[in-house]
């Protein structure tokens, strides 16, 4: 069973900076990808950020410049920098591992910015 634990969420204000951290039960350098998502309540869940096993990154619009997406293979943990941050980031989330065609999720952690 895999299990991803986020920790690294919290209250910040507009222009801060949080680091999110995913740590994984298993050996992330077999996952094909992870990912960060965000949701918020009444939206779908949507991609923030993904890194792919061979180590090439995608962002959404709203965040490219702003979070960086990096994986620790030696410590099974991903992570999403987030500098500049601004009220509209403020959601739940989600770390998301893909690997051979099966999809593990975190339980979540929420981000709030302050204005």
């Amino acid at each position: 069973q895999v299990q991803l634990v986020e920790s690294g969420g919290g209250l910040v204000q507009a222009g801060g900076s949080l680091r999110l951290s995913c740590a994984a039960s298993v050996s992330i350098f077999s996952a094909n990808t992870m990912a960060w998502y965000r949701q918020v309540p009444g939206k779908q869940r949507e991609l923030v950020a993904i890194i792919r096993s061979y180590g090439t990154t995608t962002y959404a619009d709203s965040v490219k410049g702003r979070f960086t997406i990096s994986r620790d293979n030696a410590k099974n943990t991903v992570y999403l920098q987030m500098n500049s941050l601004k009220p509209e980031d403020t959601a739940v989330y989600y770390c998301n591992l893909v690997r051979n065609q099966y999809t593990y999720w975190g339980q979540g952690t929420q981000v709030t910015v302050s204005s």
